[in-house]
């Protein structure tokens, strides 16, 4: 696999904003070091799913039944990841907790974004909207994103990459998040990505 990009996959639950971000980026080659090979979804029905067809990515659906352990919903991911060949994760909207054991396998080769700048508005409970009205609620000044390494503590692992985002007067939280996501999501994960991604290449190739 010398010379090979590292093989990306994207885990989503809905629309795949940050997913299209994902892939308009490494279109301009700035992923050069890493390939969107899969993506990923826990709901048949997401959007992304049709944003990965369009770009000619490989999907997989990997709902989770009302009752069923958790150990058996990640085996399917599992299953799909290893069938693709797949060194690293994206968590990209993904509204499900990966467990501990889950997470063990793939150390630092996990990365999620996080619509605050972590400490502050994250961990359970802090996920789309929830955290922008968290923010409005408290009154700071400034938000951002944060892309950080998953492990098992929600919203816990090593930092790699944070924006801030100014809060403007009258602001909504819908408002909020659309401008978290221009002006720091959909630039930093890009970035983050192709940061992980080469490292692991150069590991592999060592």
């Amino acid at each position: 696999m010398a010379g090979e990009k590292t093989r990306i996959a994207v885990l989503v639950s809905g629309g795949g904003t940050n997913l299209q971000a994902l892939i308009d980026a490494q279109g301009r080659g700035e992923i050069p070091d890493g390939e969107i090979a899969l993506v990923i979804s826990n709901h048949p029905g997401a959007y992304a799913l049709e944003r990965a067809a369009r770009a000619g990515i490989e999907t997989a659906v990997c709902p989770r039944a009302k009752g069923e352990p958790r150990e058996a919903f990640e085996a399917k991911i599992l299953g799909a990841l290893q069938a693709h060949d797949i060194e690293m994760i994206v968590l990209a909207g993904f509204m499900a907790i990966l467990s501990a054991d889950f997470v063990a396998r793939w150390p630092e080769r996990i990365i999620n974004i996080h619509p605050s700048l972590i400490p502050s508005f994250c961990g359970e409970g802090f996920y789309g909207l929830h955290v922008h009205e968290a923010a409005l609620r408290y009154g700071v000044k400034v938000t951002g994103a944060t892309v950080h390494y998953v492990n098992e503590i929600p919203d816990g692992g090593r930092i790699i990459a944070q924006k801030a985002v100014e809060i403007r007067e009258g602001d909504t939280p819908e408002v909020l998040q659309r401008r978290v996501m221009e002006q720091a999501e959909w630039i930093l994960l890009p970035r983050a990505a192709q940061t992980v991604a080469k490292r692991i290449r150069m590991e592999r190739e060592q």
